[in-house]
């Protein structure tokens, strides 16, 4: 261009001075010097920015080419056509000129000033044309940069009393729906708190259009946290928390993960106190954030792993059916309006309002077992307690009990967790007073009483302790020693437990990682897990779990350790542990096995889950769930087609048909009470899969064999996720409102999803739980925590509770004698005899007044070992555990327990301590495994656990009982 512009202006120069004659000619063409304006500008460090250096570009072109074409219009009309020799020339001035080019540019065309020549009239006519396409995009494009210099690039004004947040990382128009939508529901109306987004890039329009809707409380700055300069502009030293937002759907999840951190550790240096809360899409690299020196969980440091509670969340949907929806219905928040059209639908989606809320209790409850409190809650309450948080003895550190047995007693100002609908329900805890409340029945009268405070409440010196319909008082000093007694007890019994136990355990290898929440075995070699495909007859799995593994050598690993802890957590005993067996490529499995080899009972078979008879190897007619995960490969540019793998998968497992007349009598028994009634003549393979779209649950929506769907609706509205069937990670973005507004609940669904580790627990823990050591422990107080579970009304204990008609007469009967937490159902959709099968919904927390069906499953929280099913005398197997309740007996003043020596099989009657729980050491036939039974009497009614236990030989019989009133004075000897 330079040389152009001085091959046309330079020898006219030299001409002129030759021929002593001045003409303009093409000088007008050094204009297009200007485009070289911003290089200048960059060399001379005048701009530094992205935007500048393009709004210059902009600059440069549009001046250059308006002056060029005023400069040819000056010479053009100022001397006439070359062909009329000029007699139509015009006088006018290179401003007019240039007047005149804008006027054409801005196609407006005042007409004062207009060209006269043919070569002008014709250069007007082709130039309109191109200022057109010049004014439409440029013009706007600077107006833009130079608004937006001014728009997103000004620091935020904090203003004093006004709270805000700052949110960084993956702003994109879906994050940023998801979490405004999640973020703004938790307390709609009362939204007090600004929220600054702090951008690496302009927003879209899409993206300004949502700020724009939501501009009363949200603000985009343009930035980095990962400068300092930045980070003050936002002013993260007076914000509330910093909420870091990861990409789920990135196609390299360990570069996410990375720059997550980084970011983290850029704004702790900047201001240590600044409350995070991340995002980690991969479990592994969860270590790197508690190791920053400011790092602190006290201060609401939370710490969200995708990988973590999404397999998790899958885990326990293999060991519970339907567990995985009903847990994920807690968090699912619900606003589109539907129209059930079938009364199965209705009370679904009745049960999708619920959601988990904390309160802190009242006083009143304090030195109160969690049972009693729970049954209070229920029953005049209207609320379903089912976990506290309580402050270790051993640890230190305040833990989340689950359904904690009756030797833990409530303190003040006890935080407990409820399943309601509204915190509006959950403050009753709060208000309850023993005194003021105790004659109201409606529990929504139930609210602030009369009384001035708690304190003047009582005598001093006094604790009210209210159990059913009895007011008792007690001293402090009383429930202090009650209190100090309680542990002591369960020490000692745990002392006890674990002498007996560890003889069994020395034969059975029965051993617990050093934290005792996972079942641990010496490290196991690859080569003695693979399975061949054509050796079927040397492993015939019953009731065992499949996953099918999608994945190679390259592919990014999804962390399958986090799917094996829950299904190996310690609160399950031995022989409950369901074998595992991956269906996946080779090679990669090979890379996720360094995590898995010290867990016990898991095998890798090669292949696909696309073949059928990869599946047919791993005799999945008889599993008890199939869980298709989704792989880590990279994301495509439809995202339709993220799942592709996952749903052929699903079509070819769901195509299979198992007869019902190949099982065995107990799998029938089982499958009779869990998935299809007992006049089906075949079923349907069990199955979970996970779709990381959850549009996409159309394509798989078909296999439900219900035709009472909702086309077209989202996926928590569908059939396939009511039953149970089909599992999307897409929820777990509202947990990070959620981490914010209650870290609490957060931990809890943790705990629940992850076999019982939390992450201010992980601190605490040995390397041993990723299974990179080689050593273990056989017996750890642990262990001693409830598991989740379903149970069937009729074969089970749950059969002895009288009257059962209603939820509320089940739950408080189970709470009562077994210390069993029920929370919710699965119903049959039909119970129409003709079905070729039988689907199952979830119902989450029915009323009290529920009717029950006989044919309803419970899902509950049940204490550790306890054994809820009865013996089938015609099963062959010898190993299985009974628990037979009668209530024809009165209750009895002694109070024992009986092990069994293991040396001399002699029942030693044992006196102790014991008020409500009473562990016992079973040994059952030659197998020499250990089984800690429980067992809870009230004063008006008393439940005898009696295990009966059957030795191969049938000639020796061995029963034993359990009684149980009140608390003898001595302890164990």
């Amino acid at each position: 261009m330079n040389s152009i512009v001085d091959i046309f202006t330079v020898p006219p120069t030299f001409i002129s001075y030759y021929l002593k004659s001045n003409w303009l000619g093409l000088r007008f063409l050094r204009a297009l010097r200007l485009l070289e304006l911003p290089q200048i500008l960059q060399i001379l460090r005048a701009i530094r920015t992205s935007n500048a250096v393009k709004f210059s570009k902009l600059l440069s072109i549009v001046l250059s080419t308006w002056f060029t074409a005023a400069g040819f219009i000056h010479l053009v009309e100022n001397s006439g056509d070359p062909w009329l020799k000029g007699r139509n020339s015009q006088n006018i001035s290179y401003f007019e000129s240039i007047y005149l080019v804008m006027a054409t540019t801005s196609t407006v065309g005042f007409g004062d000033v207009v060209a006269k020549t043919s070569l002008g009239r014709t250069f007007i006519m082709f130039f309109t044309l191109g200022s057109l396409v010049l004014f439409a995009n440029y013009v706007p494009e600077m107006v833009e940069l130079f608004a937006n210099k001014r728009k997103y690039t000004s620091a935020y004004e904090v203003v004093k009393g006004k709270k805000f947040i700052v949110v960084c990382g993956n702003i994109t128009v879906d994050s940023v729906t998801a979490f405004l939508r999640n973020f703004l529901r938790h307390k709609a109306g009362e939204i007090n708190i600004e929220i600054v987004f702090l951008g690496e890039v302009p927003p879209s329009l899409e993206l300004e259009t949502i700020f724009k809707c939501n501009m009363a409380y949200t603000t985009f700055v343009s930035g980095s946290a990962l400068k300092w300069d930045d980070l003050r502009r936002v002013a993260v030293e007076s914000a509330e928390a910093c909420l870091i937002i990861a990409n789920p759907l990135c196609s390299d999840l360990q570069a996410e993960d990375t720059s997550n951190i980084m970011r983290v550790l850029s704004i702790k240096n900047y201001c240590p106190n600044t409350r995070i809360i991340i995002q980690i899409l991969q479990s592994h690299n969860k270590v790197f954030l508690p190791k920053i020196p400011s790092w602190s969980w006290s201060t609401g440091d939370n710490i969200i792993c995708f990988a973590e509670l999404k397999l998790g969340f899958i885990a326990q949907g293999c060991l519970v059916p339907g567990m995985c929806t009903f847990l994920t219905s807690l968090f699912v928040e619900q606003n589109k309006k539907v129209f059930p059209k079938q009364p199965w639908q209705k009370y679904f989606f009745n049960g999708l309002k619920n959601k988990i809320l904390t309160q802190r209790l009242s006083d009143d409850f304090a030195g109160m077992s969690f049972p009693d409190v729970s049954r209070l809650c229920f029953v005049k309450l209207g609320l379903m307690l089912i976990a506290i948080e309580h402050k270790s003895t051993f640890h230190g550190y305040c833990s989340l009990l689950l359904n904690p047995p009756v030797q833990v007693k409530l303190r003040k100002n006890t935080l407990g967790f409820f399943i309601a609908e509204s915190a509006k329900e959950v403050i009753r805890a709060f208000f309850y007073c023993a005194s003021c409340h105790n004659d109201i029945f409606t529990p929504e009268l139930i609210g602030k009483c009369s009384c001035k405070t708690k304190v003047h409440r009582h005598f001093p010196g006094t604790t009210v302790m209210v159990k059913k319909n009895t007011v008792r008082e007690f001293s402090d000093s009383t429930v202090h020693d009650c209190m100090i007694w309680g542990q002591q007890k369960m020490i000692s019994n745990v002392t006890l437990t674990t002498r007996t136990f560890l003889y069994e355990a020395e034969q059975d290898s029965d051993h617990l990682d050093s934290s005792g929440m996972f079942h641990w075995c010496r490290a196991t070699a690859l080569d003695s897990v693979i399975l061949k495909r054509m050796d079927k007859s040397k492993h015939e799995f019953r009731d065992h779990v499949v996953a099918c593994v999608f994945g190679d050598a390259t592919s990014t690993l999804i962390g399958l350790r986090n799917f094996v802890m829950p299904l190996r957590a310690s609160s399950y005993t031995r022989m409950e542990l369901k074998d595992i067996v991956f269906i996946g490529s080779l090679d990669y499995l090979k890379r996720e096995w360094i995590f898995l080899r010290n867990f016990p009972r898991i095998f890798i078979l090669p292949g696909s889950a696309l073949f059928p008879q990869d599946l047919h190897a791993a005799n999945i007619e008889e599993c008890s769930m199939c869980a298709v995960l989704s792989s880590s490969s990279k994301a495509s540019s439809n995202p339709a087609l993220v799942d592709t793998e996952n749903i052929m998968a699903t079509l070819n497992i769901g195509s299979l048909r198992i007869s019902c007349s190949d099982q065995s009598p107990e799998e029938s028994r089982r499958d009779s009470a869990y998935r299809f009634s007992g006049t089906s003549k075949y079923r349907r393979i069990p199955m979970l899969t996970e779709l990381k779209n959850p549009s996409n649950i159309h394509y798989i929506e078909q296999l439900s064999g219900l035709d009472e769907t909702f086309s077209g609706t989202s996926l928590h509205l569908s059939t396939s996720f009511s039953t149970g069937t089909v599992f999307s990670g897409s929820f777990l973005d509202s947990l990070l409102a959620t981490a914010f507004y209650n870290y609490h609940v957060l931990e809890l669904l943790q705990m629940l999803v992850t076999g019982g580790i939390s992450s201010q627990m992980e601190q605490h823990f040995d390397r041993s739980v990723c299974g990179m050591t080689n050593h273990g422990t056989s017996l750890t107080s642990e262990r001693m925590r409830c598991k989740l579970g379903i149970l069937s009304l009729n074969e089970t204990i749950l059969s002895d509770i009288k009257p059962r008609q209603t939820f509320g007469q089940l739950f408080c009967g189970s709470i009562d004698n077994f210390g069993i937490l029920c929370l919710g159902l699965y119903r049959m959709i039909d119970e129409e005899e003709n079905k070729p099968e039988q689907n199952r919904f979830v119902i989450t927390r029915p009323s009290n007044t529920f009717k029950l069906l006989p044919s309803d499953l419970v899902f509950c929280a049940i204490p550790f070992s306890t054994s809820c099913y009865k013996l089938d005398t015609t099963s062959p197997s010898p190993y299985e555990t009974i628990n037979i309740v009668r209530t024809s007996e009165k209750p009895t003043n002694t109070n024992h327990f009986s092990t069994i020596n293991p040396v001399s099989q002699t029942t030693q009657p044992l006196t102790t301590s014991v008020h409500y729980l009473e562990p016992k050491t079973i040994s059952i036939s030659d197998s020499k495994q250990t089984v800690l039974t429980q067992s809870r009497k009230l004063p008006s009614q008393t439940y005898l656990g009696e295990t009966e236990t059957t030795r191969e030989n049938g000639k020796e019989k061995m029963k034993e009982s359990t009684e149980e009133n009140a608390p003898a004075s001595s302890k164990p000897n």
